[in-house]
């Protein structure tokens, strides 16, 4: 009898009753069983396990948004930065405070900086500010609203920044990213690409021209910060050098050096990607060049012959080459003492360029594998020297290479 004093219908009256039909021990007629199901019943509810694709799947996309996250806050502090330092001194003298801020977006913006302002004043209350020096209403602009704000006053940004165009492109592209990340949507490989490619461009942009290109090749990105401890100094692996020279074109890797030390074989890399008038601009400008090559009339030279199945010969042939060609590079410098060249006679056991410019360095190794030429074999990229090294720069590859290179170059000869 239900509280309003009908009568309920019996449970499945259709069948015959029975033993099965009997509730269980302990369980009112009529009652619904809250015992957990036994083995062979049919479960109750969704499946909520995820299978091992699904844990991939999930991780996958944490991975991708993480780094993107990054990437998109470390462009809003950089752009938050950019505005505050251009706009502030011209509204806070007549506004004051915070007031500067609503002042600067106008009629236009003042939905979007009021609701900043309502945001900040709820963080206030709620003890989410834990530093004072965001309690400001910049802090609390987003990505599309500083883009508005120096969109509105370009005029006032136009003598730091040359092209007003390149900037909103990029941050067209950051949009999609920014976008998907909010929403922790699905994020592809190729838009994660197309974040960081227009990030790393726009903070090159926003930095002012400050820093030469070339003294700046691979500049540190936020990810490579974060987990550089977990691969000591290495920055990037490639499976081959056709793979690496699409990433680090040899302009890339030689340009604006101020140290080139370079060992190996034939150091095809740097003989055959760059030429000899680069090479003679390069050290003029400034650039100390060491090269060691494998002595080409050695026996480590036959026995890399045999591995690689070529004609007896050829791989000396080709090294003499490269060191003729060098030769002239060196006989055109004002100063050759600046260009060594060297020969050494013991087992090649790998190919490394140190090239240290004024402010960071880049080393490219390779070991040498049995059956794999130069061109074939994995590639390893390292920074080192100057800053942005990590700090157990001091265990890092970079500086064994260093030792391993000075080491072959104290018992080599030079060359007349």
């Amino acid at each position: 009898m239900s509280s309003g004093g009908l009568e309920l219908p019996p449970g499945d009256s259709g069948h015959e009753g029975g033993p099965a039909d009997a509730p269980p021990a302990g369980v009112a007629a009529g009652a619904v069983s809250l015992a957990p199901q036994t083995a062979g019943s049919a479960p109750a509810g969704a499946e909520l396990d995820w299978s091992t694709e699904a844990w991939s799947e999930v991780r996958t996309r944490a991975q991708r948004a993480g780094r993107a996250y990054i990437w998109l806050n470390l462009i809003e502090q950089r752009l938050r930065s950019v505005v505050g330092a251009v706009l502030r001194p011209i509204y806070e003298p007549v506004h004051g405070g915070d007031d500067w801020v609503v002042a600067a977006a106008g009629p236009a913006g003042q939905e979007w900086v009021q609701r900043a302002v309502a945001v900040r004043e709820v963080s206030r209350r709620k003890g989410y500010l834990l530093d004072s020096a965001d309690d400001n209403v910049l802090s609390f602009l987003t990505l599309p609203q500083l883009r508005e704000l120096m969109v509105q006053h370009w005029p006032c940004f136009e003598p730091y920044f040359d092209d007003r165009r390149e900037i909103e492109l990029a941050l067209d592209e950051l949009e999609v990213t920014r976008n998907v990340v909010s929403r922790n949507r699905a994020l592809s490989r190729p838009v994660l690409e197309q974040a960081e490619r227009a990030s790393a461009r726009l903070l090159e942009v926003l930095g002012g021209g400050s820093g030469s290109p070339a003294a700046d090749r691979l500049p540190i990105d936020a990810v490579e910060d974060l987990v550089g401890d977990r691969y000591a100094d290495v920055i990037s692996v490639h499976p081959d050098r056709v793979r690496l020279q699409r990433q680090l074109p040899a302009e890339d890797l030689f340009g604006g050096a101020r140290r080139l030390d370079a060992i190996g074989i034939g150091l095809n890399l740097l003989v055959q990607n760059f030429s000899g008038r680069r090479l003679v601009r390069l050290t003029e400008a400034g650039c100390r060049v060491r090269l060691l090559f494998l002595n080409p009339a050695s026996s480590a030279v036959k026995r890399r012959e045999r591995e690689l199945g070529l004609r007896k010969g050829e791989l000396s042939r080709s090294v003499e080459m490269n060191i003729l060609h060098v030769r002239r590079v060196r006989a055109g410098l004002r100063d050759p003492s600046r260009f060594e060249i060297h020969v050494f006679d013991e087992t090649p056991r790998f190919t490394a360029y140190l090239v240290e410019g004024q402010s960071s360095g880049i080393a490219v190794v390779q070991s040498y594998l049995r059956r794999a030429r130069g061109m074939e074999s994995p590639v390893l990229v390292l920074r080192g020297g100057g800053r942005g090294v990590p700090k157990d720069a001091d265990h890092g590859l970079f500086a064994t290479y260093r030792e391993e290179f000075e080491s072959v170059w104290e018992d080599s000869r030079p060359v007349s």
